[in-house]
């Protein structure tokens, strides 16, 4: 008779295995208090069916990335045109009710906080939210609608620069055929653009932070890298000058942009104007849903993985 059968040996106690380390390990989840205040992701655009499909998309992965988070995409201004769908006006306003059911359901920001300032005058306990700006810096327009608001929220920081960031410009560039697949996070060597544009929007301090977040791009590609703004159309056509001064043969264009901000036909048009061709912009791209996450998880104080900080 076996050892184990003998009553009056101990049955053999499971411990739980320590945690994986090392840079493959999955990281843990960091708890969510009950009663957490909700995140609203402040879109710097107004409200159509192409930034709703963006959005949707980056709310999904921010929830499934932490389950149970009260998200909220709430947008800087609100205008739902009716989208052409083969002239038929019946067809238009179905695709855009399929985006748009009530405009209650694409609140702006400046209506999602003074909903707060009034709960709150009501004498409801009303957790304060957290905005966080899908911008690199602030623009205006965002400080125009936290300036106006009575308090009872936190604000936190854009989202750059960041070497996630960088991460995701390189796989756009890398989709586009204009760099070389990024594997195992190696540096790319040989790629069809020997120089980037890093074109970005909110101004100066979006351009200054867009700088950072380039040099980290410059790293993995080893071209040089210089930033831009959209806002201004002639700095962008100085910066594909500076490129080829340099040596340029084959500069690109790569939107530091998540996608609503920018009207994407005159994306392509400033693209050919300076015969450079272009990724995409960033999209709902895994790791900008990674950074809104930390930006919400730093507001509250919770600790997380130092990739996200």
């Amino acid at each position: 008779m076996s050892s184990a059968a003998t009553p009056s040996t101990p049955l053999p106690v499971r411990t739980p295995g320590s945690r994986a380390r090392g840079r493959h390990r999955r990281p843990e989840r960091p708890e969510i208090p009950a009663g957490a205040p909700a995140l609203l992701i402040a879109v710097p655009a107004e409200a159509d069916p192409a930034a709703q499909q963006i959005v949707d998309e980056l709310v999904s992965l921010v929830r499934a990335e932490q389950p149970g988070i009260d998200a909220t995409a709430v947008y800087l201004g609100f205008e739902a045109p009716l989208p052409a769908v083969d002239s038929d006006p019946a067809a238009a306003e179905a695709a855009t009710e399929e985006y748009f059911p009530a405009t209650a359901s694409v609140p702006t920001l400046a209506a999602a906080l003074a909903r707060v300032a009034e709960q709150r005058a009501a004498g409801s306990e009303v957790v304060a939210p957290v905005v966080v700006p899908l911008l690199p810096g602030t623009s205006t327009e965002l400080q125009a609608a936290l300036d106006a608001a009575e308090g009872g929220f936190t604000a936190t920081e854009g989202l750059g620069p960041h070497p996630l960031l960088a991460e995701a410009l390189h796989v756009r560039l890398s989709e586009a055929g204009l760099a070389r697949a990024d594997r195992a996070r190696l540096f790319a060597v040989n790629t069809s653009a020997d120089g980037v544009v890093l074109a970005t929007v909110g101004g100066d301090e979006a351009v200054q932070q867009a700088g950072i977040t380039g040099v980290l791009l410059a790293a993995r590609l080893a071209v040089p890298v210089v930033a831009a703004t959209l806002d201004q159309p002639d700095s962008v056509a100085a910066a594909v000058a500076q490129l080829r001064g340099t040596g340029c043969a084959q500069p690109a264009l790569a939107p530091y942009l998540i996608g609503p901000e920018f009207d994407a036909d005159q994306l392509k048009s400033m693209a050919a104007e300076v015969d450079c061709p272009a990724s995409e912009p960033l999209g709902a791209y895994p790791t900008i849903a990674r950074l809104v996450l930390g930006r919400y998880l730093t507001a509250l104080g919770i600790p997380q993985d130092a990739e996200l900080g």
